[in-house]
Parts: C-alpha cells; structure tokens; sequence
C-alpha cells in the first residue's frame, strides 16, 4: 500500500535527490534530518498490501458462492469463514481464539399483508409503503383498529406507557406512532394491553416505512407503514369504523454462532487497542463489500503486525472479527458483556470498520467529536481517533466526510460501555449528495452501495481503490496507537466513562426507536 508523506514533503524522482537525503533514514515514512540517528521504523501501511486485501475478498466469495450464496452467522458459509480467518491468523503467527455464543435469528418465510378491509378497501406494497418489524410474531388478524396516545405534534409517547392503554378494547389492532421509547417497549405494552396485532408508524418527516426491530422475538404481529400510510390510517381510526388486515409469517429461534479474537504477543495487557469488523454477511448474500471489505483489511493488517516489534507495540493490539452483526450486534454485544469489570477497564479504544469498499460511496469517518450533533455522543478521547484519521487522509490530500454514532455497527455496544470509539465506513443504502459527487465521485442522487444486503454483493460490488486508501489509514492509526494512546485516554485507562449522553436509535442496520 502506498507510503505516506507527512508535513510539507514532496515526492520527487530519486534522480533529483542529493545522495546524502537519499542516506537519510526513514521512520514510519518520515525522512529524518541528515546524520541523526534514529532508528528506522516500519511502516505498516507500506507493509499491508493491496493484493493481500483482495486475496481475502476473494476466499470470502469462494466461501460464500460453495455453501448457499452467504455467509450468515449460523450456516456454513460463516462456519467456513471462521475457520479461514483463523487458518491466515496462525500463519501469520497470531493465537487466535474461538468465542462461541448463542443469538436469537429471525426471519420472514412470505411476504407480509396490511390491507384495509372497512369501512373502505385498500392494499398497501410491502417495501414501499410498510416493512415487517424484525423478531414479529406470526399472524393473521383482521380487527378493528384502535388509535394509541397519537401525538398532534411532536414525537409524543405514544404506546410508551401503561396508562395509553387504559380502556383498550381486546382483540384490536393497536395504532401506535414512532418516538421517544423503543418499539420493543410499544410492541410490549400493547401485547399486555390484549392487542391481536400492533401497528408502529413513521414520524413526520421521516422517509419510507419503518425498518424496525423489537430486539426480542414477539408473539404478535409486528408492522411499521409510512408516516403518509400511518396518518391516514389516524384519520380514519379517529372518524372509527377502521378494520385493517395484518398478515405476517416468520420464524425465529436461537442458533449458535462465534466471534474470533487475537491479541499480539507484545504490547501493555493493561491499555488493548481493539480493532474489529463483522465477519457474517446477511442470508441474501456473500457480503463482500458488507463486510468482506472490514474482514480482509483486519486480516491483513494481523498478518504484518508482528513486524512492528516490541518497541512498535507498546500497547496490546487486539483484532476482533464479530459474529452476527447482521443479527442486531450480537457478537459484540456478547463480548461486552462477557469481559470483567478489569478487563472492561483495560479496553483504552476500540476501532470499528464496516463496509470499506462502496461502489458509489464516500470517505466516512466516524465523528468522535459529535461536531455534525447527530447520534449519540462518543465517550471523551473519540475526537482524537477522528482526528488521526482525518489528518492522515489530510496530509493524502484526499476528502472525508462525517459518519455519526447512531448504533447502527460494531462500535455501539463499547460506546454504550463508554469506551471511546472510532473508525471508517464508506456508506450504506443511503443516497449520495450532489456535494459528495463533486468531492468524491461517483453519482449523485445514487445509493452508496446499491448491492446493499443484495445478492450481487459480490467482488465486483467493491471500490477497490477506496478500499486500498481506506486500509492504507487503518493500518496507520493502529500503528499509532499500539505504540502510544496518549491523545485518546493519556496512556492508561484509567476509568469507565459513563457512555453516551443517549441511547442509540439503531442496533445493526435496524432502527430500535
């Protein structure tokens, strides 16, 4: 991977070069003055390279295209990743280690039903106009529809607390509107209240149906419409007489499931710089840029990391790839949860990289320092991790852009443990602005990855060159900061911070408020 330049240096032809700069050492990419003598360092960047990156890409597509077209937590396809990934880490004379765990799964056998069946008739397009809510129950209801606590403005609490249900008739479908709680809470409580099926829909403003989870399988039959669906339906449940058909068929259960860590030999066991990526794509498909790209470039990274030697790793580097992200976080979530309260401390950092290669996408850092207001509030010291990256794509002269703390990766469950956080994702389903075309490339008005969660995330999904500079920064900033972590948490870690001012609305690519 192409080697860094730092300050005002400028490449020129060796040709041009007095003998006596050419003699001057090298450390981590930095010409030093002449006759100094500093000991050259390696420069993990230069080490990691790109045809490494694309070999993993590409035993990942191999994997998945052998056992069913994925690599999903639970199949073959990830059980065959885990070996793959723990076969280069041994290679590379790392000691990895199996963490196996057990996460709920969830899926949609057909395709759902809402339908208005009184007083008027109308059918509404799954997709376009409602979505299933993620861990729904089974179903089919045809009831009247009871409005819950509906906001006149605001986001309101409507379904949030008992007293919403009070004189709630049994047996109807409850009408709730997106906000404050979570839908888990909504679902709950109308479950309680006797509802046969619970109807969630969007806010004002908000674009599209509700892609929602309830975190927990329910019993019931769970659906989010649009704000333009969900407020006619008020309209109509207000004048009464509103029946409605809900029609949901999925199944759920528990399957077993494993994350694989290792840690390098050297380096402070008291102050770990974790670096993760989720290694299960969703049933769709391989995954290859979600989260193929992440996956190989951790892998890559392992394998040269040994060469920065003990002065080089100061601090413990542990590489993390999690299982069942896709699932709603479940990996890392389970790895949270299962550290002591002293190795939670020891944790100083943890990096998260997650879709490095979107066809039409942008630079996205992780924003530590919460500058765009958005999301949640990183714990203190994720501002600096934000700005190793962008100084080094700075000094690259190539553009960045924000990407917030919202729960949707691997970096929630250890900003909800108040462990700073950081990293690098290059875009989703979301569509590209006119602003991001111009700076980046690629086509406005276009999703980042249009093969997001689809069957063609295949190789030829990924931006190969974003992806190259992209693992260019990653090896950097953990190069850094294996040797100090001063800027982050002053060199030791020395408490817990209290987490993030608010709870994240996603969990995985879901929405859980």
């Amino acid at each position: 991977m192409r080697k860094l330049l730092i300050g005002a240096a400028v490449a020129l032809p060796a040709a041009c070069l007095p003998a006596a700069f050419l003699s001057v050492p090298v450390v981590s990419g930095v010409p030093t003055s002449a006759g100094t003598s500093v000991e050259a360092r390696p420069d993990l960047a230069a080490l990691v390279r790109a045809k490494d990156v694309e070999a993993h890409l590409r035993a990942f597509q191999e994997i998945a295209d052998f056992n069913g077209g994925n690599r999903a937590s639970g199949g073959a396809g990830y059980d065959v990743s885990v070996k793959y990934v723990v076969g280069r880490l041994r290679k590379a004379g790392l000691t990895p280690r199996i963490q196996k765990f057990r996460h709920p799964y969830w899926r949609e056998r057909s395709d759902a039903v809402l339908a208005r069946t009184e007083p008027s008739k109308a059918t509404y397009q799954e997709g376009r106009d409602f979505r299933t809510f993620a861990y729904s129950g089974s179903g089919d209801v045809t009831a009247r529809v009871t409005a819950v606590d509906l906001p006149s403005k605001g986001d309101g609490t409507s379904g949030c607390e008992k007293r919403d249900f009070t004189d709630f008739p049994k047996g109807s479908i409850a009408l709730l509107r997106r906000g404050t709680c979570t839908f888990e809470t909504k679902a709950a409580k109308a479950k309680a209240a006797g509802a046969s099926a619970v109807v969630i829909y969007n806010g004002p403003g908000e674009k599209g149906p509700v892609n929602g989870t309830l975190n927990k399988p329910s019993t019931l039959p769970v659906i989010g419409p649009s704000h333009k669906v969900g407020a006619a339906l008020a309209k109509a449940a207000e004048k009464g007489g509103l029946h409605l058909r809900v029609r949901t068929d999925t199944v759920h259960g528990e399957r077993r499931t494993a994350n694989v860590i290792a840690d390098t030999d050297h380096g402070r066991g008291d102050n770990v710089v974790l670096v993760g990526a989720h290694l299960d794509s969703v049933p769709a498909g391989p995954g290859i840029n979600d989260n193929g790209t992440g996956a190989a470039a951790l892998l890559a990274i392992a394998a040269k990391i040994k060469e920065l030697g003990e002065d080089g790793l100061r601090n413990r580097v542990r590489f993390a790839w999690w299982g069942a992200e896709e699932e709603g976080l479940r990996g890392s979530t389970h790895y949270v949860k299962s550290l002591s309260p002293s190795d939670r401390k020891s944790i100083a950092l943890a990096l998260n990289f997650d879709m490095l290669g979107s066809v039409n996408g942008t630079r996205g850092v992780y924003d530590g320092d919460h500058s765009v207001r958005a999301g949640v509030r990183a714990p203190a010291g994720s501002g600096a991790i934000e700005k190793m990256f962008r100084d080094y794509f700075e000094r690259r002269h190539l553009p960045t852009t924000e990407h917030v703390f919202d729960g949707r990766s691997d970096y929630g469950p250890f900003v909800e443990a108040g462990i700073p956080a950081g990293g690098m994702a290059t875009g989703a389903e979301g569509v590209k602005t006119a602003a991001e075309a111009e700076a980046f490339g690629g086509s406005a008005g276009k999703p980042y990855d249009p093969c997001y969660h689809k069957k063609c995330d295949r190789l030829k999904n990924v931006n190969l060159k974003l992806l190259d500079s992209n693992v260019d920064a990653i090896a950097h900033v953990t190069q850094h900061l294996a040797r100090t972590t001063v800027a982050v948490n002053g060199g030791a870690r020395l408490s817990v911070g209290d987490g993030p001012s608010e709870a994240p609305v996603r969990r995985g690519s879901r929405r859980v408020r």
